[in-house]
Parts: C-alpha cells; structure tokens; sequence
C-alpha cells in the first residue's frame, strides 16, 4: 500500500480544516487535507460570521472577498417576531451590533464589520485562499483508520470514487471531521455533554418576501403561532440572500414520530408562517439534525489535535458554531508552523487546548443558555403546548389591549426580549476572548475588572492574553488598524514614542532565534502615527513600553515601561513565550 509522508494532516475540509489548511500553507507548511464530502458545504448552514472571524479572514486575506459576497451588517439589524410575515408584528429588537445603543462600540473594537455569509458560500473562498497559498485538498477521500505513536500520526484513507486505500504518515493531525468525528472516536478522546436535546428540521427554499422584509431588513425572522412554545417558534426564517432566499427552521418532537419532509408538506409548513397563500415557493433541500452540548475535555491527545464540530458541539444560537470553529484553526496553525521549522518547543502546543478549551467551554454554555432564555418569549406570548388556535389567537388580543392585564403582559414581552441581547449582542462573548495559558507571560496582575457587563460589552485589554486592541492610526497618509501590524505569522513588537531601545534588542534576539521580529513603532509622531489618540488610550503602557504580540494577535507579554536591559527582558519573554 502506498504511504504518503506529510507534516500535518488534516481531517476534514469545513470551515475548521479549510481555515487550518489555508493558514499552514500560507505559514510553508507540508500539509494535506483529505474529506469523504465530495465539495464544499452544499446547504447553507451556519452563517452568522463575527468580527473576530473576518479579522482571521483579513490576517488571511480575504476580508474583501468574504465582503463582497456575504449580506453585509446594515441588513442583519432587524431581529422581528410576528404571527407570519403578513400578520402581527410582536415585537423588534435590533441585533449584531446595528442598534444605535450598540453600533459605536462595534465600529470602535475592530476594523472589520460583522456580517451574514452562509457555510455553502463561505467555504469555497476559504478553499480559494487555500489553493492560492498551494495548499493540498483532497476530496471524496474518508480516514477509515487513524492511529498514533510516539514520533508519528498513521493514518489509512480510501478514495470513495474509485475504492482506492493509501497510509499517510503525518508528524501531527488535525481532526476537523465535525460532530461525528472519526478522529475523536477512534483515538478516544474524552468528551463529556447530552446529546440529541431537541430535534430540527432546516427547510431551504426560495420565496421572495420583500414586501415583507425590505422595511425591517434582518437576518432573523421568528415566527410564533398558537399551540408551541418551542424556542424557534412556530418557525424561524433565516436569510440567505435577501429576500428571496431562505432557510425556515422548524422544531419537532420525535416521540410524536418524525416530520413529513415531502414537498407539499413543507410547503405548507412553510405558508402557514408566511401567512400569504400568493407567495411562490420552491423547495431547495430538507434536512434534519439535533441539538448538542458537548465539550472535548482535551483537544489534545499526543500528536492529535481536534477543532471545530470534532471539539465542540451546540445550538446555533448567538451565531457561534462556524466563528469558534475558524478561530481554533487559526490559534493551531501558527503553533504548528513554529514547532516544525523549530523556532518552538514542541511544549508550545499544550498551550491551545489551555487557550481554546475554556472558549469552547464558555461557547457551548452560552449557546444553551441562550436556548433556555427564549423561553420568557413564548411565556410572555401566552402560547403553549395543547391549546386550541382560538385560545392562542385570544392571548395575543389580550397582549395588546388596553387592559392591566395586557399592559402587564406587554411589560413581561419587553423584560423577555432585551434578555436577547446576550444572545444578538453579546460583543464580549463575541470579540473579548482572553487566554492563560504556557504561552501567555503573567505578569502577575489581574485583567482590568469590568466596567460592563463582559458578556454584552467588549473591553479592550493590552494584558498579555487579550486580543490587541484595535485603533486606527496613520502612515504616509494611509488609515491602518494596529491589528494590520501584526499576525501574518509571524512574532510583532510594539513599542511607543520611546521605544527606540527595543529595536536593537528585538533585532539581535531574531537573528539568534532564526525568527521573524518586526519591531512597530506606535504611537503620537511615530511611524504609526496614533493621530486621534485611540492607540494613547487604550495601549495601558508607557511610552518606553512595549508589547509582544503573537501570530493570533494576541498578547503574550508586556513591559509597561522600559526597562533597565531591554536585551535580556526580551530574550527572556522570547523563551517562555516560545518555550
């Protein structure tokens, strides 16, 4: 049998592998990613894409072509509930950061704006970028079996069009093979969660609703009828291309048997919450998929590493799934690199289940949480299991009538929809990941307490493991973000006006180190000239200061001034950082 030799491999080619596959070929690593699919995503799927994710995409260098295609933040705004698209409005709140109360801080935490693009539109750019950085995919190729032992990952693949079998001898994998991974299986990695909590059906179809959206443009439209009080509703719209595209999600009891997924029956499904019978609609694609909460105690074990689905499993709500996902990949990649070219200790790859377990623990909680806290909306809506349509449509007269009774109600509605701001606006959740891990320097203080809810508000840090704060400087009359100056795999330090003494420090340790170590100067008259003060007020440094940034720009040491031997407080941060 043959046996192909290779650094990494990849399992996997979603939105994890690709992002993985893209980043080790951008950084020169020998990497090959196989998947059993035969393409890409060929439904839409997960689509809400955050600022932190299209920062990943910039780093990667396709922010602009993720722009252009996806629907962008200005049409996500409206989060509506209604009766059906041509009935009743219930109520309105405005989401991912469009909201007058919120859009500052989301144009002030980064350079990037959120926006809508779905997984079957998302992924082929990723495998655009990937192919250009020359990249190895593979298609319509399956792991059959996967073993490891102290120098070697052994893997056996078969390509599923011709039956072929081949080994693939890797000196680290990835498993990024989704829910039901086969890497996680069969090298038994412990995880721990329910599965099966709640079953769902995605109907994709087309209809054209804009009369009945272009006034109130969302990305989520939550339909609630008399009779359920499941947290979708009676169904809930997700768009795809606005507004003629769509995915309707429905809920559904198994122990009452499984849903009619016939053409007719969706249709109907489908019109009872447009509540038009005029508007044309033609099925694209049904599928059916459950609810998990499910965490990887380790995303470790040896040589093996998993990410995305394979690690981390939940409801889609607060629009986490593919963002954690691409994230990961992106927190592993650069590690990997470092290790291979032996610029770090191979100790150096402990640090990504210390850094992106703790996330996926806190994506996975806040995702069924989320689950939980839209329950208040049917509760407030009066509508429930068993009750006949007649009692259903009374409660709703009730909620709008001027009685006590509905002004109460009416006050419970508005207590149950802001509660949907940690699920449509949690910034921190969403932007505000810090880590602490062997390859964060402590320097031995806490991070800044909050000054806001951390969930809902984003607080930027220069503590070593926060992100790099984002702030918009200017060199040689060009506008550029402080993130611009980092990442691209490779070490940064930044210093500031009196930073001069780091250069030749930084410059030294690089040679000796074989590595990468542009030294940025940043700040009021610097070479980054900080011209409106952003960088000043939130770098938390002095002017002598300086801050190493890592590949993911992240923080992973700080010297709030200078010090008396910049040399060796450097070559000392270098070491840990790097082990």
């Amino acid at each position: 049998m043959q046996t192909i030799e290779t650094d990494v491999l990849v399992v996997g080619a979603g939105p994890a592998g690709l992002t993985a596959a893209a980043f080790l070929a951008k950084h020169g690593v020998d990497a090959l990613t196989v998947t059993r699919y035969s393409g890409t995503a060929n439904s839409p799927r997960a689509h809400i894409t955050n600022q932190r994710t299209i920062e990943v995409f910039r780093d990667l260098g396709i922010e602009d072509r993720i722009r252009a295609a996806a629907v962008p933040n200005e049409l996500m705004g409206n989060n509506v509930w209604a009766t059906s698209f041509a009935g009743q409005e219930l109520a309105r709140l405005k989401t991912w950061g469009t909201g007058t109360h919120r859009h500052a801080d989301y144009t002030a935490a980064s350079p990037s704006a959120m926006c809508n693009i779905p997984q079957h539109i998302l992924e082929p750019l990723i495998l655009e970028a990937a192919n250009e950085y020359g990249a190895q995919v593979r298609f319509s190729t399956e792991v059959v079996e996967i073993t490891q032992d102290a120098d070697h990952v052994h893997a056996v693949v078969r390509e599923r069009t011709t039956g072929t079998e081949y080994r693939i001898r890797a000196k680290y994998a990835i498993g990024a093979d989704g829910g039901r991974s086969t890497v996680a299986q069969q090298l038994e990695f412990p995880l721990r969660g329910e599965m099966g909590l709640g079953a769902a059906m995605n109907i994709w179809l087309e209809a054209d609703l804009t009369q009945y959206t272009a006034y109130r443009p969302g990305t989520l439209y939550w339909m609630a009828q008399p009779g359920n009080d499941y947290w979708v509703g009676s169904g809930t719209w997700i768009c795809v291309k606005p507004w003629t595209e769509w995915v309707l999600l429905c809920m559904y009891n198994p122990e009452d048997g499984e849903p009619d997924t016939s053409e007719a029956s969706v249709i109907e499904r489908a019109r009872a919450t447009i509540g038009d019978d005029s508007i044309d609609i033609r099925i694209k694609a049904v599928s059916k998929w459950q609810i998990n909460h499910v965490i990887a105690d380790t995303y470790q074990k040896g040589r093996v590493f998993l990410a995305g689905d394979a690690a981390h499993r939940h409801p889609p709500a607060n629009g986490l799934g593919t963002n954690t996902s691409v994230q990961d990949a992106f927190n592993l990649a650069w590690k990997l690199a470092f290790v291979l070219r032996g610029h770090a200790g191979p100790t150096l790859l402990d640090s990504y289940t210390q850094e992106r377990q703790p996330v996926g623990q806190q994506v996975v909680d806040r995702a069924m949480q989320s689950v939980r806290d839209m329950l208040p909306i049917s509760e407030a809506l009066g509508f429930r299991p068993g009750q006949s349509a007649e009692e259903g449509w009374d409660t709703v007269h009730e909620l709008f009538s001027d009685t006590d009774a509905g002004r109460r109600r009416r006050t419970g509605l508005d207590d149950a929809v802001q509660l949907q701001n940690y699920q449509f606006n949690a910034h921190g959740i969403e932007l505000g990941q810090r880590y602490h891990s062997s390859s964060v320097v402590d320097d031995g203080t806490p991070f800044p307490p909050p000054v806001r809810d951390p969930e809902l508000y984003y607080q930027p840090s220069t503590h070593p493991g926060a992100r790099l704060p984002h702030a918009w400087l200017e060199h040689h009359t060009r506008q550029v973000s402080t993130l611009d100056l980092t990442g691209h795999g490779r070490l940064s330090l930044l210093v500031g006006e009196g930073g001069q003494p780091w250069r030749a420090a930084a410059n030294k340790l690089a040679s000796e180190l074989g590595i990468e170590l542009p030294v940025v100067s940043v700040g009021v008259g610097c070479e980054y000239n900080d011209v409106l003060r952003e960088w000043t007020a939130v770098r938390e440094i002095s002017d002598g200061g300086a801050l190493l940034v890592r590949p993911d720009h992240h923080i992973a040491w700080c010297s709030p001034d200078l010090p008396e031997i910049p040399l060796e407080a450097l070559r000392t941060a270098l070491s840990s950082v790097l082990h």
